[in-house]
């Protein structure tokens, strides 16, 4: 009997041989020689990615949560936020860039999305406008930059602290231009599915503040810049050695790597032709971290790919206003935002995805009626 070929929707023993011995040797070389945690790789890579994403500084923590829950801390030991300040977000996006908010002390507050490209609009974004607003997080959601000159406007007008939520898109935009570098502060997580992912947790903040980043750096280490000496109440949260040193080999091809998943999008945007299939729209750079379809019978459409052995995955089946950990906008009405979640699909795109796999996956979706 014929087994069908399984295509998973990531695989990434296979994305992590594709380095060889590269990532091996680095492990070993920190376990031989320590240190361990706050370390010689670890300030390489701060200094290496701060360069790449254009920043003065980055500082490397234990995730991307951690990274923006540290960047709203830093703002509020500042006095550049006080404690309820409404902070704009995306009404369209992961959770975790809504709690970060939320367990800071600051009153989040959803902007409903563009629906073609999934990001967060201006227009919507200045009628949340009030005297208590102060902050506005943008997402660059799955890899498409999210910042345009009316962000950039809209946070100048109305004097907003500006932080990106880059956990998606690393290496999005020229150099010089990339996101990460085109806020106040910056957010970045090394989650090993992430276009730049370490072999466990790992985060960074990236600032062209000095202060900021001296603060933030300080809070990840219990409010400490000296040892046994602490100025603030802090946390702990430090990227160890063992992934600043996977994350340092795999920062030499990122770039490589995001034009290979462009290549890969470009295929499915000019192949796939299934009427019932609502392509993405690309208005901006985009390193696509996810390729992101709608159907409106998305489980039919998932089951009948499942059944030709093609994974896919959703991201996010329940859009946060309607999340248990949220009951206080329950009663919101967002539209848009709820037909994203309801609809969406992402089908297999990394760099471990061969051609013929994509040519099967163009196949079915394209073949598959429901």
């Amino acid at each position: 009997m014929r087994t069908t070929e399984q295509i998973p929707f990531l695989d990434l023993r296979e994305v992590n041989a594709s380095y060889g011995e590269e990532l091996t040797a680095a492990l070993v070389w920190v376990t031989e020689r320590g240190p361990y945690v706050r370390g010689p790789e670890g300030e390489a890579f701060e200094d290496e990615y701060a360069r790449f994403i254009g920043c003065r500084s980055a500082v490397g923590v234990g995730n991307g949560f951690d990274a923006l829950h540290l960047i709203f801390q830093a703002y509020l030991s500042l006095g550049r936020l006080c404690q309820g300040d409404e902070v704009l977000v995306p009404a369209c996006t992961h959770m975790a860039t809504i709690l970060a908010v939320k367990q800071s002390g600051l009153r989040p507050v959803p902007v409903e999305p563009d629906i073609d490209i999934f990001l967060m609009n201006p227009s919507h974004a200045e009628k949340q406008l009030t005297s208590k607003t102060k902050a506005m997080v943008v997402v660059h959601l799955y890899g498409q930059k999210a910042i345009d000159q009316r962000v950039l406007d809209l946070a100048r007008k109305h004097n907003l602290l500006l932080i990106e939520d880059n956990a998606q898109a690393a290496g999005c935009g020229k150099p010089g231009e990339r996101t990460g570098s085109l806020g106040d502060a910056a957010a970045h997580s090394f989650y090993p599915t992430k276009n730049l992912g370490a072999l466990g947790d790992g985060g960074a903040v990236t600032t062209q503040d000095p202060e900021l980043a001296q603060l933030v750096r300080a809070l990840g280490n219990y409010g400490s810049v000296e040892r046994d000496q602490f100025q603030w109440p802090g946390f702990n949260s430090r990227l160890d050695e063992l992934q600043a040193a996977v994350l340092r080999v795999k920062l030499k091809r990122l770039d490589l790597d995001n034009e290979r998943r462009q290549t890969l999008a470009a295929r499915y945007m000019a192949e796939i032709k299934n009427p019932q299939v609502i392509l993405p729209t690309v208005v901006r750079d985009h390193v696509w971290h996810l390729f992101v379809i709608r159907h409106e019978k998305r489980e039919r459409f998932r089951e009948a790919l499942a059944a030709q052995g093609i994974g896919t995955m959703v991201h996010y089946p329940v859009p946060p206003h309607r999340q248990l950990a949220l009951a206080d906008w329950s009663k919101l009405s967002l539209p848009i935002t709820e037909e994203i979640h309801r609809t969406v699909i992402s089908l297999p795109l990394n760099t471990a995805l061969t051609d013929h796999q994509q040519e099967k996956i163009i196949r079915a979706v394209n073949q598959v009626q429901v």
